[in-house]
């Protein structure tokens, strides 16, 4: 049995401004014909399909059109999609009765019987071989919020959300070692933060303020043979446990994210146990491009990007470009000089990244109390100081100066 792990697609998302459709459509036509090469028998999908809990109609319109897609060049497979904490679960499981009629499982959230018991039966499905019999059982846990999780006896030393979380995977886990016959595997599908995953912090929100949420890998029962989890951007493995696994986004989703290897994986099951396990490299569609490498003066970011070659290509296919620029001073007409260098090349300027020397030598951040203490001209002298490592001039002193005064003053 083939199966193949995916996540954080975040159909929908903006790259500063710049919509991603055409790389998420170049991304899900590598999928459908991967999934045919490759004669996947079931595809998971470990959260964050949309970027947002409010998806637009091109963006959902792409990942239907991928689903009929799929069901139809491979009739016999099955796709299993959970909630991540981008997605709304209401919307995301709405056509669920019609999508499961096309063998596409969709797990947004927990539900509970009017004893407030969690049904666990939704939440086990059972995967089978080409032959239509089953060979496992997946374990299908949406991003649980702190209401979704079991709650854990009065007594018990665990954090309630962490132990409430383990609680139900521990329930599901026996249910599925109930429910299996000898040589079925038992799958983990979740979208969740483990203890040592490599985030980036330019576009994962954090999913409980505080780092509170995060998991050890020890929440996964030995007879899980595959974890296959969501919710990191970068593909690795969680602690050395190369069966408890992040796929990664298949598109950077950020220039923090400019040198991740995005991959699908793909898996067979040799029994109850994972056999083989590969990586698949997904194609870079749009380039993404940070010029320099590291910060420099303005001077020698103009000569970099005056020298800046790049093939022609649509406007869908041209680079990203984050430009890093080192400054001493305000440089009130920088993006003016930039876009000038710039001007009959074939990329699209998406950020200018500016940073001074001053700033590793930055002071502690203040309180807000410490903060509320401060006048106005106070706080704009303390972080030119702390951006620029000088003094303010007295020229933009003045100016801010009249900025602060009342209406009838400037009136007069």
């Amino acid at each position: 049995m083939r199966l193949l792990h995916t996540s954080d697609w975040h159909l929908g998302q903006t790259l500063h401004n710049y919509e991603r459709h055409y790389e998420h459509q170049c991304f899900l036509d590598w999928l459908l014909e991967t999934l045919v090469a490759e004669r996947i028998d079931v595809l998971l999908v470990a959260g964050d399909v949309f970027d947002n809990a409010n998806p637009s109609a091109a963006s959902q319109k792409q990942l239907y059109g991928f689903l009929q897609q799929a069901r139809a060049r491979l009739p016999a497979l099955q796709i299993i999609v959970i909630a991540g904490n981008h997605d709304s679960a209401g919307r995301l499981e709405a056509p669920g009765p019609l999508l499961a009629a096309q063998g596409t499982h969709v797990i947004g959230h927990v539900l509970r019987d009017e004893a407030g018991q969690i049904d666990l039966e939704r939440l086990l499905l059972p995967l089978h071989d080409d032959a239509g019999n089953v060979a496992a059982w997946c374990l299908a846990v949406p991003f649980l919020r702190p209401g979704d999780v079991p709650k854990l006896a009065p007594d018990s030393p665990q954090e309630p959300y962490l132990g409430g979380i383990a609680l139900l995977y521990r329930q599901l886990t026996d249910l599925a070692l109930a429910r299996r016959t000898p040589g079925q595997a038992i799958i983990a599908l979740g979208h969740c933060h483990m203890v040592g995953g490599d985030m980036s912090n330019d576009s994962e929100r954090r999913i409980v303020i505080g780092g509170a949420e995060m998991l050890p890998a020890g929440i996964f029962d030995p007879a899980i043979a595959y974890a296959a989890l969501g919710h990191l951007h970068k593909a690795q493995a969680v602690g050395g446990h190369e069966h408890i696994r992040y796929s990664g986004s298949p598109i950077p989703l950020s220039f923090a994210e400019v040198h991740y290897r995005h991959q699908v994986l793909c898996l067979e099951l040799d029994g109850a146990q994972l056999g083989k396990l590969r990586v698949l490299d997904i194609p870079r569609a749009v380039p993404l491009l940070r010029v320099p490498e590291k910060p420099a003066p303005v001077f020698e970011v103009l000569a970099q990007l005056a020298a800046l070659a790049m093939p022609e290509a649509p406007p869908e296919a041209q680079p990203y470009l984050e430009v890093r620029v080192r400054l001493d001073a305000p440089e009130p007409g920088l993006r003016a000089r930039i876009e000038a260098a710039l001007d009959g090349k074939p990329v699209r300027l998406a950020k200018i990244e500016t940073s001074s020397a001053a700033a590793s030598n930055a002071p502690a951040a203040m309180t807000l109390d410490q903060l509320a203490q401060l006048q106005p001209d106070e706080i704009f002298r303390r972080l030119y100081q702390q951006k620029f490592g000088k003094e303010a001039p007295p020229d933009q002193l003045s100016a801010l100066a009249e900025l602060l005064l009342p209406d009838t003053e400037v009136q007069a």
